[in-house]
């Protein structure tokens, strides 16, 4: 008698319990799109603060996932490489995370939900080891306990907060009551998001899932195999913490990209070789009365300016430039584009005199057609009045 009571027992606690399955911790290897970027332009916006994760760890999960040749095993082991690849696609920002199983038996401490991780300060470490702490799957499906009670647990979570449902959606009582006392609890301030990882077979649970997250209002249901590439899990990271925003404009008057004294803002010239000689719009150029009347002859007074566009020319080997003569508004514009031709290739000489490749010059005038200042007056006329350089190479 004592043994047959033995056995009834014995059966009794198989049938609820299931037979455990071991799942594996050895993840597929996987590359996330980086979002940081994103976040940090402020081009996308922080919008949850903390995410809670309730997975289906029941027998059911136990079952071969069959519904793609990405994966192999059981539908346990998909549900930890989705979470393992969420944990490495989440950029940098202030979150809390948790998680919560269930099922039942030796996986759950033989409760019908176990508390893997309970609410703390959120890192890709620390998520990892609440991940990797899903070992088997095991029993029958009280996702509507579950939920009951996650809704304790983030309790102590701040602000905006993502409940993560990962499960086939095969359940043994509707969670849908639950899901709108917790929505009714918490506001706006809890959304739902799903993910089915079922076969064909389970697909009554994929409706199931998406009820679930319609019942929050703000959240949504997917697929494990629409979040499988490093792009389709983006999307899900991005949708589930993120919004767009207005990116941040970075202040030019403390930046200067070419590196020449004169600030983004200002500087009209924004490639300057190094070492070069730069006007105050940052160009590469020497303004003034270069040359005497009707006369191509460069001037002594401007050797040094000569010589340092032959010091560019050296430390930048790999550096072409365009001589551009330009002149103010008196003459006639067929005479000053003559005029700006030939003393461009005046000081193309001299650089060729002083030992740079011709080859790496070339001369263009463009006469009065391109000031820089105005020529009503002689200032403006003699800035007007200039030969700068134009890198080609780029």
């Amino acid at each position: 008698m004592k043994r047959n009571l033995l056995f009834t027992a014995t059966l009794a606690g198989a049938l609820l319990s299931g037979c455990a399955t071991q799942s594996s911790n050895n993840f597929q290897a996987f590359q996330p799109e980086d979002l940081n970027a994103l976040v940090k332009s402020g081009k996308l916006v922080q919008k949850t603060n903390s995410f809670f994760v309730v997975n289906d760890s029941s027998s059911s999960m136990s079952r071969t996932y069959v519904n793609s040749t990405d994966y192999s095993g059981t539908k346990l082991d998909v549900e930890k490489n989705l979470l393992n690849k969420f944990n490495k696609s989440i950029p940098v920002m202030p979150l809390t995370s948790g998680l919560r199983s269930f099922g039942f038996g030796p996986c759950l401490s033989w409760g019908s939900t176990y508390l893997n991780q309970a609410v703390q300060n959120y890192s890709p470490a620390g998520f990892e080891t609440a991940i990797t702490s899903l070992q088997c799957s095991s029993g029958g499906t009280p996702l509507a306990t579950a939920l009951s009670d996650s809704g304790k647990d983030i309790s102590s979570a701040p602000g905006n907060i993502a409940l993560l449902v990962f499960s086939d959606g095969i359940e043994e009582v509707s969670p849908i009551p639950t899901a709108e006392a917790l929505k009714t609890q918490y506001g706006d301030k809890l959304c739902i998001y799903t993910v089915w990882v079922g076969n064909d077979e389970d697909a009554a649970g994929q409706t199931v899932l998406q009820d679930l997250a319609n019942a929050s209002g703000c959240g949504f249901s997917t697929t494990a195999d629409a979040i499988s590439s490093p792009k389709g899990m983006s999307d899900f990271v991005k949708n589930v913490f993120l919004k767009a925003g207005t990116p941040k404009v970075a202040d030019c008057s403390t930046q200067d990209d070419d590196k020449d004294g004169v600030s983004n803002c200002l500087d009209k010239c924004p490639d300057t070789p190094k070492g070069a000689i730069v006007d105050k719009d940052g160009c590469w150029a020497f303004h003034g009365v270069l040359f005497d009347f009707d006369s191509d002859k460069v001037k002594s007074k401007y050797d040094p300016l000569i010589q340092n566009a032959v010091e560019v020319m050296k430390l930048n080997p790999g550096l072409t430039v365009e001589i551009q003569g330009h002149t103010d508004s008196y003459g006639t514009d067929a005479y000053n584009e003559k005029l700006s031709q030939r003393r461009a290739n005046a000081v193309k000489n001299e650089l060729v005199k002083l030992g740079v490749d011709g080859k790496r010059l070339s001369t263009a005038g463009y006469g009065e057609s391109q000031p820089v200042d105005t020529n009503e007056t002689d200032e403006g006329r003699a800035y007007n009045r200039r030969v700068n350089y134009k890198r080609t190479d780029k």
